[in-house]
């Protein structure tokens, strides 16, 4: 039996898309920084701020604590190095940040967004109009966009 090569005679590139590149790199750590959203009550709170900072070497030496309006609920967010992350606390989300509105997303939730929004398409070219979405966390919960309105509550420099 004679072995047969096969070639791919395009230098087609998988990965030509519009979206989640990086054009820039200001700061190298910057590839592996994560946003983590930690929710939890308020007799939790002071306990859990404690615990992410001797776990954790936060990026940009803040946590942001926020409340969730309507709710006995917050979330702690904050940065750190992917490397330095050995375990992660209890409900905890990896989230992203439109800084221009302090929205949080996950990415299904961003997914769920525009399909809502671009008449159930999922275009990675689709603007979002930020501004309607401003101080929230956008989740999803069995597959259902959920928005959660937010305020801070106070921010903690480590």
């Amino acid at each position: 039996m004679k072995e047969m090569t096969t070639i791919l005679a395009d230098n087609y590139n998988t990965y030509n898309t519009s979206y989640d590149t990086v054009n820039s790199i200001k700061i190298l750590s910057d590839l592996n920084n994560k946003l983590f959203c930690t929710f939890t009550d308020l007799e939790g709170l002071e306990d859990l701020i404690e615990d992410i900072k001797s776990k954790y070497t936060i990026i940009y030496n803040k946590l942001f604590v926020l409340e969730i309006i309507g709710k006995d609920e917050f979330v702690v967010t904050y940065n750190v190095e992917q490397a330095n992350v050995h375990s992660i606390p209890n409900n905890t989300i990896l989230v992203h940040r439109k800084k221009e509105s302090n929205t949080l997303y996950t990415i299904n939730a961003l997914n769920e967004l525009i399909k809502k929004l671009n008449g159930g398409v999922v275009d990675t070219n689709y603007q979002v109009d930020w501004q309607h979405y401003k101080n929230c966390i956008l989740l999803t919960q069995h597959n259902d966009l959920n928005q959660l309105n937010t305020k801070i509550h106070k921010i903690i420099k480590v």
